[in-house]
């Protein structure tokens, strides 16, 4: 990554041009870079898969590029040991081989694991288990003067930390909770006349506990609107669970290939409890047209128990259930800017990582 690449996000809607990029090599490179730039009174952001939406994870100051600190370090029959920069599809993959799953995925696993955790992790299975800051064990963290620490539950800086974005800390590896992953699921579509009553149905079915994932999606096609509930159940089906979660990839492939995946697309996520969530769904979709979310943009809907999540700063409302609603659209056009390559390095003897200008 170059200055040029971390100067924009996913969203490719704001811009900021950093100073400099770093790729540590470990958390201690990580805490001297920032001891260095608090000296100088630079600010330090980490960045994972650069993912967010609206120029968050951007900064002038230092980007710490956690690509280079993306290690398995260990996988057990429940937990696993993951460096920040690892994508969850790493984490899947070295989970699965001893017939593992960490019990919450999003949707899209090219995510890094710091990235995240910072932000809340959201997913089909979250009604059951949480966000993925629900299933976090240990962490360590280098905090703003540059110390690197460790931390679990209970303790003051676990809690700042998880949905921190960080604000409070750069998370640098995760200790994950682990639980057993189905060979096979029995996935279904749900198809609904309105999103109101595929939302009532999702509450129905995650109180009855019926599936072990429930999503809500509204998609625009060449044959109209179409309100579907996506829900599998373990054990039983055909469809190889591996193939279920990586259900995106072909999506990914396609996007990226017409470069739609580096034009500006505005994404829009929120929590609403449950009463507002529904009117707001139904008022929004009956006034959505296709163009506004482009071929391969939808409505998701997905419902959480909120107290089955922990992390003080992951914000919900007071409702025993909420829903998060995102808007995600992508253009149809192919863009003119796609991210570049690193053109040249240079090295400071003063700074213990490799820093790109």
């Amino acid at each position: 990554m170059n200055v040029s690449d971390a100067s924009v996000d996913f969203g490719h809607l704001v811009r900021r041009r950093p100073s400099a990029v770093v790729r540590p090599r470990s958390a201690a490179e990580i805490a001297g870079v920032v001891r260095s730039a608090a000296a100088d009174g630079v600010p330090v952001a980490a960045r994972g898969r650069g993912h967010s939406g609206y120029g968050q994870a951007l900064t002038d100051g230092v980007v710490a590029d956690m690509s280079t600190l993306a290690a398995v370090h260990e996988a057990g029959d429940d937990r696993i040991v993951v460096d920040a920069g690892a994508g969850w599809d790493a984490v899947l993959a070295a989970a699965w081989e001893r017939g593992r799953t960490p019990p919450v995925l999003t949707d899209y696993l090219g995510l890094s694991v710091g990235g995240t955790l910072s932000a809340g992790g959201i997913g089909g299975t979250s009604f059951r288990h949480g966000l993925q800051t629900d299933t976090v064990l240990s962490l360590e963290v280098v905090t703003g003067d540059g110390v690197v620490r460790t931390c679990g539950p209970g303790d003051e800086l676990f809690a700042a930390v998880l949905g921190g974005l960080g604000q409070c800390g750069i998370i640098t590896r995760a200790t994950l909770r682990l639980v057993p992953a189905p060979a096979h699921v029995r996935r279904q579509e749900l198809d609904y006349d309105t999103v109101a009553a595929a939302a009532l149905d999702q509450v129905r079915f995650i109180s009855e506990d019926r599936f072990d994932f429930v999503q809500g999606q509204v998609r625009f096609g060449g044959s109209g609107r179409r309100v579907f509930l996506e829900t599998y159940s373990e054990g039983g089906g055909d469809l190889p669970f591996l193939e279920f979660q990586h259900r995106l990839d072909a999506a990914e492939a396609l996007l990226t290939g017409t470069g739609a995946w580096f034009h500006p697309h505005p994404w829009w996520n929120c929590f609403l409890p449950e009463p507002a969530a529904v009117d707001f769904l139904s008022t929004l979709v009956e006034r959505l047209r296709p163009e506004d979310l482009g071929e391969a943009g939808c409505v998701l809907f997905y419902p959480v128990f909120t107290g089955r999540v922990r992390a003080p700063l992951v914000r919900l409302p007071a409702e025993r259930i909420a829903f998060l609603v995102a808007l995600l659209r992508f253009p149809r056009t192919t863009p003119r800017w796609r991210p570049g390559r690193s053109r040249r390095t240079a090295a400071s003897t003063r700074r213990p990582a490799s820093w790109v200008e």
